[in-house]
């Protein structure tokens, strides 16, 4: 082989005149023969590498040829040779400039190259010839893909150089463009954030250069292959072929409320909360036969998703009422539950306050999924159903950057705005920052001062371009809602779901936060319950229970553990808490130990220490205590209601459907969270409490529920490794 090497390189050094025509065309016409064929082997499934096989068949036959003793045509061969490896050069080199796919990734770049228009960098150098930035801002990005192992001794050779050469045509690119990028003065310590587009995907893809496998390992890098990289993906190296996001979904840590002691301390603030994301996650988890992640689950999201027949109000100036009752834990005989039911007010006639909404879709790669972008897009047309004809909607998108698709409209041009959305498409970074940034503007500068303004964020959370640190970004929300523009959340898909950032960026854009895992659930959270998502009634929620020593001697919170507040936050108007929306319900439960029952789960002091603690009247369990305040108010309403023996009923099945039913909801999060208070309390026990309390249950849900409890009693813990 070194022989034959070893002649190839004297002929290719020799002074031989230009082959014949026919020739020359025959030895063209050879290799794109061997070109031909490999792409059809690649297209049957098969293995080799169409570059490596080209390169092989075509030198292969060459140098049987020049090695012939008995050819006439040596010098002949010899210039053939020297042109196909020409050819076979600048047709491997070609493609470099041409893999990239704007349209599916950088649609930004795609729609300025269409227009015919150069792609360019911020702050160009003034002095530069016009020549050269042209020259430089064209260089291609090329893409590369990591394939399946395959490295037979007789092709090793191949496969090997193929890789090497597109690994380092790669980092070449890269070391260009952030050439380019530093020239043109990129600002900042943190080159990732502050670099214009194109000098972000550079490095990017010099990051996936740098875990191209090296020559010998026997695995594939060509340029050939497309894929879809996103700069988080970029950092975590290629993909494998097949590649699936799996695992990456991020909920907030935290750990489940613990027993607290009433004579140390007697009382328990929290803020309201709504939102119903956890059940749609934790249902979606179930149906694919899987048990939820553990912080996935937030008990009492799962308690308010479903609607309970609470007292309702008498009118708005009191915008909701609270129902009390007192039960023995299904869980713990010894034990007794505290349930808190509030209905917020929902009147008949429609709305006379007109909606000012902008949508912020997500159009990234990662919403490429059936369940992400095309089930956002039904999923806002249904909301456009439950809109009256003079609210208005916008529509901003973000991707690799961020851009109005649609200016206000209003909704009677409904055929205008589903167009607008049929026309989306996913592909690009995730620059949500940016388009949060862009749909504040949006709604701000079309603001109804009597009306209601609203950023309704679609997405599955996975920000990784621009600004992307939680902090910043909830505190530009909350300057935001100072201002009385609101944010809702909807999240969608599985696997790379982003719920610890969405869930932030509701409770501090006075919004909730809703998980979309189908159309069913699109229908109940966009139209049938549209009106409290839209229009709340109340805002600044909190609630603070106080037990008496005398008849109470341990409690806990069940749920509600990111919702905390400190006991001074109660009385304080400029700390923030949750919104009620038209006919919302929320449900609090605690569990009580009732005082000398000698059932406490923590062991009395040896030495008592701290002063005694008033007891209040004989046969008060608790008081309970709610302040909020109306939409347009600052200061706060305060309501009060003793909780009495008179709440309290005797045994479990005495008490309405609606606490029976709420109950077994509240065993159920908490044995998905690991059952720390609940005993040998299991599902099918569940399953029993929740069928005896089903109700009218006019819409089905308690009846899925029941459904899901038997799911999870057969669900694996973890899912297998997806290729």
């Amino acid at each position: 082989m070194s022989e034959e090497l070893e002649r190839l390189e004297a002929a290719l050094g020799a002074d031989v005149p230009e082959p014949p025509r026919e020739t020359r065309e025959r030895a063209i016409a050879a290799a794109m023969s061997a070109f031909d064929r490999q792409q059809e082997t690649m297209t049957d499934g098969g293995h080799r590498s169409r570059w490596a096989g080209w390169a092989g068949a075509t030198f292969g036959s060459l140098s049987r040829g020049l090695a012939s003793p008995n050819s006439n045509t040596y010098l002949a061969f010899a210039g053939a040779a020297a042109f196909a490896l020409v050819a076979v050069v600048v047709v491997y080199l070609l493609p470099l400039s041409q893999l990239l796919p704007m349209d599916a990734e950088f649609p930004e770049a795609s729609d300025a190259a269409k227009a015919g228009e150069a792609t360019q960098l911020d702050a160009p150098h003034v002095g530069e010839a016009r020549s050269e930035r042209t020259q430089r801002e064209s260089i291609a990005l090329p893409e590369v893909v990591a394939e399946t192992p395959y490295a037979p001794a007789a092709d090793a050779a191949a496969v090997s150089a193929p890789s090497a050469a597109a690994a380092d045509a790669v980092r070449a690119t890269a070391r260009d463009m952030k050439s380019i990028a530093s020239e043109r003065g990129a600002r900042g310590s943190s080159p990732r954030e502050k670099l214009p587009g194109r000098a972000q995907e550079a490095m990017a893809y010099e990051e996936i250069a740098l875990h191209a496998p090296p020559a010998d390992t026997g695995v594939r890098v060509h340029p050939a292959a497309p894929a879809a990289m996103t700069l988080k993906q970029a950092r975590e190296g290629p993909p494998q072929r097949g590649y699936r996001d799996q695992g990456r979904d991020q909920f907030a840590d935290f750990e489940t409320n613990p027993v607290k002691i009433v004579a140390e301390e007697p009382v328990s603030t929290f803020s309201i909360d709504v939102d119903t994301a956890s059940y749609g996650f934790v249902r979606a988890s179930l149906n694919n036969g899987l048990l939820p992640q553990k912080n996935a689950v937030r008990v009492e999201e799962l308690i308010n998703y479903f609607p309970y027949d609470y007292t309702l109000p008498e009118d708005r100036e009191t915008p909701f009422a609270a129902s009390v009752s007192v039960l023995p834990a299904p869980w713990n005989a010894a034990s007794r539950l505290l349930h808190i039911g509030i209905r917020g007010y929902a009147a008949d006639d429609p709305p006379t306050r007109r909606a000012n909404l902008v949508f912020l879709v997500d159009t990234s790669g990662s919403m490429q999924a059936p369940n992400k972008l095309p089930l956002l897009v039904n999923s806002l047309k249904m909301l456009l159903e439950a809109l009256a004809p003079d609210d208005r909607v916008a529509i901003v998108t973000y991707a690799g950057s961020a851009s109005v698709l649609l200016e206000p409209t209003r909704v009677e041009e409904k055929g205008r705005i589903a167009a607008a959305l049929e026309r989306l498409s996913a592909g690009g970074f995730t620059a949500g920052g940016e388009g949060i940034r862009q749909a504040y503007l949006l709604a701000g500068q079309h603001h109804l001062e009597d009306g209601i303004n609203r950023v309704i964020l679609a997405t599955d959370g996975d920000f990784n371009v621009g600004i992307t640190d939680p902090e910043e970004l909830t505190g530009f929300i909350e300057r935001q809602r100072a201002g009385g523009v609101f944010l809702s959340v909807l999240g969608f898909g599985m696997g790379n779901y982003n719920d610890a950032l969405m869930q932030r960026l509701a409770q501090n854009g006075n919004g909730n936060a809703l998980y979309i895992d189908s159309l069913s659930e699109a229908r109940k959270a966009l139209v049938e319950e549209a009106r409290s998502m839209l229009f709340p009634i109340a805002k600044d929620v909190k609630i603070q229970v106080e037990f008496n020593p005398a008849a109470v001697s341990e409690y806990r919170l069940i749920g509600y553990e990111t919702r905390l507040l400190e006991r001074e936050d109660f009385r304080n108007d400029r700390v923030d808490a949750g919104e009620i929306g038209a006919g919302h319900r929320v449900t609090a439960i605690y569990e009580f130990t009732p005082a000398g029952s000698g059932a406490e789960r923590i062991a009395p002091l040896r030495y008592r220490r701290g002063q005694a603690t008033e007891a209040g009247p004989g046969d008060e369990l608790a008081f309970l205590k709610i302040r909020y305040k109306l939409p347009d108010a600052e200061e706060s309403t305060l309501m009060t209601r003793p909780v009495t023996a008179a709440d309290a009923v005797a045994d479990v099945a005495a008490a309405p459907d609606d606490v029976r039913f709420a109950s077994a909801v509240a065993a159920f999060g908490q044995i998905l969270r690991g059952g720390r208070y609940t005993g040998g309390y299991g599902y099918d026990d569940v399953i029993a409490l929740a069928q005896g309390a089903r109700g009218e249950d006019r819409f089905g849900y308690r009846a899925e529920f029941i459904g899901l409890a038997r799911l999870a009693e057969s669900a694996a813990a973890m899912p297998p490794l997806q290729r």
